[in-house]
């Protein structure tokens, strides 16, 4: 059996050695991979920046939409088309039916029939208009605060429309959730007084 010359054993060992050295230099300078060790540092921050702005634009978007919808269907109101079609309906039967022209005029985003809350109320003038606050002492959403009452001619109308926006990126700014369930309460209002439409 042939056996190898043992003389050759050092030398195999120091060529190993100065393989490994050589490749340890090659790694050292091979940049291959350092683009996306980078983006792996900087993707988080940018992703969570990224969807804060869209978030925010959504979140405007909404606030105007809901304010025209309001506005829109205060008209309604505002000239007593609303209630001349009501006249026989309950309270609650007209709030629902508000609610409904409110949400005839909003598009997507939000599920209007489920999400939104409606309040009207009638005044005498504008110094006794008092409304009740929409969020309670613990920072939750008061369904209390809601309900609806018929106007008639001159009479001072507040409008308010209330929904609860689900608030998906909070890394950046957790002050966007102004409820303690970690939703964004938006509000759109309107207050105007009756025309004369009995005349």
């Amino acid at each position: 059996m042939w056996a190898k010359p043992a003389e050759h054993a050092p030398s195999r060992r120091r060529n190993r050695r100065l393989f490994g050295v050589r490749a340890i230099r090659r790694l050292r300078r091979c940049e291959d991979g350092s683009t996306a060790i980078e983006f792996a540092f900087v993707s988080v921050p940018f992703f969570a920046l990224l969807f804060a702005i869209l978030e925010t634009a959504l979140v405007f978007w909404t606030t105007q939409v809901l304010e025209t919808a309001v506005t829109d269907a205060s008209r309604l109101i505002y000239t007593g088309q609303f209630q001349d079609q009501h006249a026989a309906a309950t309270p609650e039967e007209m709030r629902t039916a508000f609610r409904d022209e409110i949400c005839a005029r909003v598009v997507a985003l939000i599920s209007c029939s489920t999400m939104l809350q409606v309040d009207v109320r009638r005044f005498g003038d504008f110094g006794s208009v008092t409304v009740d606050p929409l969020i309670d002492g613990e920072g939750a959403f008061s369904s209390d605060a809601f309900g609806f009452q018929a106007s008639g001619e001159r009479e001072v109308v507040v409008v308010r429309a209330a929904i609860e926006y689900p608030v998906f990126v909070t890394l950046l700014d957790a002050s966007r959730a102004n409820l303690a369930n970690g939703r964004r309460l938006i509000v759109a209002s309107a207050a105007f007084r009756n025309e004369p439409f009995g005349q």
